[in-house]
């Protein structure tokens, strides 16, 4: 049985729509240490300070805001969080297609599966199929924690899955000094390519543990750990469309865009 979902909506491409659910695909293998007072081992809590006041506050009292162009810390209020571009997203839309091999790894940021809702598994095994014969993987926006997000959405063992990307704008280039081109020696290239070849393998992602994690777990291996029950959400009825139709309105309304272009 898979994790509670983090999402519910649909997925998009031309005009067929795929009601799905989403759910994280990876998760941090880290040791959560607690903080605690080494007096009477009591948990130490964070508090919320008020800088003018020096005292704790209420999370009612507590609201959401940022600094404007002049420099005046301005609130938001719930009717701002109400606006559009500040709702979640029902939907992620595939805008375009492009191959795999084309997005560099750095703008890669996080994995999630995507599940099919009840009644929309032929929609959902048609895109998932189709990427997988073309070989092209889906660039998607959608919209999530207050913020638009860019993803490419592809296949991973019978699975639809959406890889969240890092904006261009979101990378930092640094200005360092850097060894200029082919200033390695000619011999010490060809052994140091010969070295790689020698230590190449197939990768195999299971074969490498995080072993840090292995050697705490050990050491607090009496500890005992409370399970926590995962929640079961009522299943929603998906809308049940001719597919055959809708690609065929999306192909022709491809067409007529290309044209439009054309003539502009």
């Amino acid at each position: 049985m898979p994790e509670r979902s983090l999402w519910k909506g649909s997925l998009s491409f031309g005009l067929i729509n795929i009601p799905i659910r989403m759910y994280s695909g990876s998760r941090q293998n880290e040791v959560q240490f607690m903080l605690l007072h080494k007096k009477d081992l009591s948990e130490i809590r964070y508090a919320r300070i008020c800088k003018a006041e020096d005292k704790e506050v209420p999370w009612k009292e507590i609201g959401k805001g940022l600094k404007n162009e002049k420099g005046e810390l301005v609130l938001f209020d719930e009717k701002d969080f109400e606006k559009s571009h500040f709702q979640k997203s029902e939907s992620i839309e595939i805008v375009s297609f492009t191959s795999e091999s084309e997005i560099d790894p750095v703008y890669y940021v996080k994995p999630y599966v995507l599940g099919p809702e009840k009644g929309s598994t032929n929609a959902y095994a048609l895109l998932r199929d189709a990427l997988k014969k073309s070989g092209k993987v889906g660039i998607a926006r959608y919209v999530l924690r207050n913020r638009q997000h860019l993803a490419v959405i592809s296949t991973f063992e019978g699975h639809l899955i959406l890889n969240e990307l890092r904006y261009d704008s979101e990378l930092v280039r640094h200005d360092i000094e850097l060894p200029a081109a082919k200033q390695a020696k000619s011999k010490e290239l060809d052994m140091a390519v010969k070295l790689i070849d020698q230590l190449t393998v197939k990768f195999q992602p299971k074969a490498y543990k995080d072993t840090y994690v292995e050697e705490v777990k050990k050491i607090a291996k009496s500890k005992g750990k409370k399970k926590i029950q995962p929640q079961v959400e009522p299943q929603r009825k998906a809308k049940v469309h001719d597919i055959m139709s809708l690609l065929q309105a999306s192909l022709e309304g491809g067409k007529e865009a290309k044209k439009k272009k054309k003539t502009a």
